[in-house]
């Protein structure tokens, strides 16, 4: 009798040993491969053809990988669990259906962050929008995309949703980006004086850059276009094209400019519009 409970108790403990064993080994694979995949992307992080998010979704599908492989050994190595695994496996068929079923939505996500990944029609740190969402891609994970907005909160859109939306992606093969300032003077106003300044403080500006190729150059082409748009009631609408290294550049520049075209105005009588109404007054006979 106590042969036997020796006996099983030895048993008991070799099976927690081995347990252990496992699930420390997972852990130092696990540990290992998530600090040298952090390692390499902070090392390359700052060169300027790296791109991170084929390698985070990688270090993502090892770690799962990992995990799931130490739980399958831990699981087939006690007979209890073993057993209970050897059930669950005799009934596969209907418990497959039901899972399936059941994580269709989440299956949906991870195939989507696969095919992002491969097709990448954006990548991390890109600056997209989709529907009434616009910010910078922070990360892409197993089951969704992490995009941080101009407030700084973290927007959680699900994969299978980004796979299926249309994507504006301002980084996509060029980061370089056009920024339209439109700004109304009155229709007193010298259009061709309005214009002249506009071109001055578009030129001027640091965050300006000439986007006119060789040939465009070449033909003497405006640096900065500047057109009249509309003609309303009262106003007399102006646009400029100019051009910025990238989103956030873009957004800059257009505000410095609207608040240094205002100033110039004033400072050179060119009348900014306001609404009026004219009133004809009729004598009858």
């Amino acid at each position: 009798m106590m042969k036997d409970v020796t006996h099983t108790l030895f048993q008991e403990t070799s099976l927690l040993i081995h347990a252990i064993v496992i699930a420390t080994i997972t852990f130092v694979f696990y540990f290992v491969v998530n600090k040298s995949i952090n390692k390499f992307i902070k090392k390359h992080a700052n060169q300027e053809e790296f791109d991170a998010t084929n390698y985070r979704f990688l270090q993502r599908a090892l770690s799962l990988l990992i995990v799931l492989i130490g739980l399958s050994f831990i699981i087939f190595l006690v007979p209890s669990l073993r057993h209970i695994a050897t059930t669950i496996l005799a009934g596969a068929g209907v418990i497959v259906a039901v899972i399936g079923f059941a994580s269709q939505q989440v299956l949906a996500n991870i195939i989507s962050g696969i095919m992002i990944v491969i097709t990448k029609p954006y990548r991390l740190k890109d600056t997209i929008s989709l529907r009434n969402i616009e910010g910078k891609v922070e990360d892409i994970t197993l089951r969704h995309t992490v995009i941080k907005n101009y407030e700084n909160k973290r927007i959680i859109v699900p994969n299978s949703v980004m796979n299926s939306e249309v994507i504006v992606n301002s980084n996509f093969a060029d980061d370089i980006c056009c920024e339209w300032v439109e700004i109304g003077i009155a229709f007193t106003a010298n259009i061709k004086h309005a214009k002249a300044i506009m071109k001055e403080e578009i030129i001027k500006n640091p965050l300006f850059i000439d986007h006119r190729n060789a040939k465009q150059i070449e033909k003497l082409a405006e640096i900065v276009p500047v057109r009249v748009i509309t003609i309303g009631d009262f106003s007399v609408t102006l646009r400029a094209w100019t051009w910025a290294a990238n989103p956030g550049d873009a957004f800059i520049l257009g505000c410095e400019l609207k608040e240094s075209i205002k100033d110039r105005f004033e400072k050179e009588g060119i009348e900014m519009p306001y609404p009026y109404t004219n009133i004809i007054q009729r004598k009858l006979d």
